[in-house]
């Protein structure tokens, strides 16, 4: 199987204008559709055990809500609500008010990463899920709190392989690339997830999600399917 060479593919991402990706590769996208009902059917059925124990954990700790939802922009520009069982305190009233409590330091690392690598609001519950790769030999290196996602995939919000979703604030990174980037459903696992993910910056990030999208085949699928299972076993990436 051909490596797949991070800094070649980010060379090669020119900055084009954007088409309707999924009109461009009917078959193939119906195709893919079809991998992941199956995908994500079967997922559900052979992992229920572990849900039910993820929110038994979960109510034992704080008593608090076992899934969370957030908002996220999916494919065409449309609002898609991603699952995952919820791995932060509910301290926090408004994400405003957990902003406020961060040090200069810890403000910055957010406002370039829109996440942090010690997040004060983790649970203890929510530590263990973040560290521990259930779907590690199957899909990438995620965390078991994003499970959930699977039902986002059965839905048709989300594949199993594309662009990872993104919040309002992160899409403007994209610049004129952003219809792009949106002319996908966006996936559990992807290219950028596949290649080093939180160890790359987000500018790297970028060129490779916009790779994925301008070269996304079935063979790419397969080869990201299987980086994502190398990464896991060598523990690259996810923080």
């Amino acid at each position: 199987m051909e490596t797949l060479n991070q800094e070649q593919v980010l060379e090669e991402v020119l900055v084009d204008e954007w088409y309707d990706t999924e009109k461009e590769k009917p078959i193939f996208f119906f195709i893919k559709r079809c991998i992941d009902i199956i995908l994500s059917l079967l997922g559900l059925i052979i992992l229920s055990p572990v849900f039910l124990l993820i929110a038994i954990l979960i109510k034992k700790e704080d008593h608090g809500n076992v899934f969370y939802k957030h908002k996220r922009i999916g494919h065409m520009n449309k609002d898609i609500y991603i699952y995952k069982f919820r791995s932060m305190t509910n301290k926090y009233k408004t994400f405003d008010e957990f902003y406020q409590t961060l040090s200069d330091e810890q403000k910055q690392e957010w406002d370039e990463n829109f996440k942090l690598e010690n997040d004060p609001r983790i649970t203890k519950i929510g530590n263990f899920l973040r560290k521990t790769s259930l779907i590690g030999n199957f899909l990438r290196k995620t965390s078991l709190d994003e499970l959930p996602q699977i039902i986002n995939i059965l839905k048709g919000d989300m594949s199993v392989i594309g662009p990872r979703p993104v919040v309002n604030d992160e899409i403007e990174k994209y610049g004129n690339q952003k219809a792009k980037f949106l002319s996908v459903k966006p996936g559990l696992t992807g290219y950028w997830a596949a290649n080093g993910r939180s160890a790359t910056t987000y500018e790297d990030r970028i060129k490779l999600e916009l790779y994925y999208i301008d070269h996304c085949s079935l063979l790419l699928d397969i080869k990201i399917f299987f980086k994502t299972i190398l990464s896991v076993l060598k523990k690259e990436g996810a923080k």
